[in-house]
């Protein structure tokens, strides 16, 4: 690719990237007072995450029981209010011993 076409895709990106974060700024001058909307706002960085780790989860492992063992673990532990960390560290070796287990 030559270095001038290169550029051209960085800009375009770039700028395609700024007008996505400037025009909600632009556009909504005060605050927002629908109900609906700011309920709309406050979930959508979650269900981007979750769109985005759920399938990476699953795919991650290669073994399908033990990615649904370590999301059971996750779900149950982050249900009970444990911190990151562990939450973490036992769905991974939920999803481990599953995977050893099933071999």
């Amino acid at each position: 690719m030559a270095w001038t076409t290169f550029f051209k895709y960085v800009l375009v990106m770039a700028g395609v990237t700024y007008l996505i974060r400037m025009l909600p700024l632009a556009a909504i001058r005060g605050k927002v007072k629908s109900r609906f909307v700011q309920a709309f706002l406050y979930y959508v960085p979650y269900a981007v995450l979750g769109a985005m780790t759920i399938p990476a989860v699953f795919s991650s492992t290669g073994n399908l029981p033990g990615a649904i063992a370590g999301v059971a673990v996750a779900a149950v532990l982050g249900w009970m209010n444990k911190g990151l960390l562990t939450v973490a560290a036992a769905a991974c070796a939920a999803a481990y011993v599953v995977s050893m287990v099933v071999r």
